[in-house]
């Protein structure tokens, strides 16, 4: 049998220390009450995440693509929505050399593994044995995804595969209904032990986050912005605007930091 080759990455100490502020604390105070909540995505130079609606469109080069794995690792858990999970077909695990699964021991808790988390209001991810996140869980390189889920979306067969693969379901039918009610998700995860969270998209999850109040539950922000224009036709970062006289949004604490051909932008929500 041919043996499979495994690709890892490497971000050197120089790097890491260079976006270290804007990371969960190795000890969050005890009063939170959400995660620590990065929220990171990388974006075309006209700020389109892809080509089009369900295309998968690769933007990062391999630096900083090593820091996307790098930031993994530093967190708990990984969150895309269903549209995201059903376009690219992701992986979410980290690759980063040395942790679990990639040079590093493979245990049951695989501790160095982010816990995968998919919007999926309605139940459209139709995940099974070929989805890679599954095909990883069953590798003992990722573990296996929590679905935020209406619980009239959910048949029983999809239920015991995803049990069985050591993942679950989380019902929230109210809140789920006609908003995303980030504040009571990402409540819920801390409930159930998450410390901190990256959001990595797609445009429906970072949209709707940086509209309204939502967005004051995000402590960091790293954007990869790579040198292309997508042009008209993408999916871009348009958040809604509740005031047409104001922004909706700035950053501030910001650091530019330059990565191969790419730039990647650090900061925090203003305000």
């Amino acid at each position: 049998m041919a043996s499979t080759t495994v690709t890892t990455f490497h971000f050197p100490d120089a790097e890491r220390a260079k976006i270290e502020p804007y990371l969960p604390p190795s000890s969050p105070p005890p009063s939170r009450t959400h995660p620590h909540t990065t929220l990171t995505f990388a974006s075309s130079l006209d700020s389109l995440l892809s080509l089009s609606p369900g295309t998968r469109t690769v933007l990062s080069g391999s630096a900083s693509l090593a820091m996307t794995h790098y930031l993994r690792s530093r967190h708990d858990a990984i969150l895309i929505g269903v549209n995201t999970a059903i376009a690219d077909n992701p992986s979410l695990n980290c690759r980063l050399e040395g942790v679990a699964g990639y040079g590093g021991e493979i245990d049951d808790k695989l501790q160095e593994q982010p816990r995968p988390v998919i919007i999926d209001r309605r139940g459209l991810w139709d995940f099974g044995e070929n989805s890679k996140v599954f095909k990883l869980t069953k590798e003992g390189r990722g573990k296996a995804p929590w679905i935020f889920t209406d619980r009239h979306a959910v048949t029983g067969e999809r239920r015991r595969f995803l049990e069985e693969a050591g993942g679950r379901y989380i019902f929230l039918d109210h809140e789920l209904n006609s908003h995303y009610a980030w504040s009571k998700i990402l409540g819920r995860l801390m409930e159930e032990g998450i410390r901190s969270i990256m959001i990595e998209g797609g445009a429906g999850i970072i949209n709707g986050l940086l509209a309204g109040d939502d967005r004051k539950l995000i402590d960091g922000v790293i954007i990869t912005i790579a040198p292309v224009w997508l042009g008209k036709g993408g999916v871009g970062v348009v958040p809604e605007r509740e005031d047409r006289s104001k922004e909706v949004a700035r950053l501030e604490e910001v650091k530019w930091i330059p990565l191969a051909d790419d730039v990647v932008c650090c900061g925090r929500i203003a305000g």
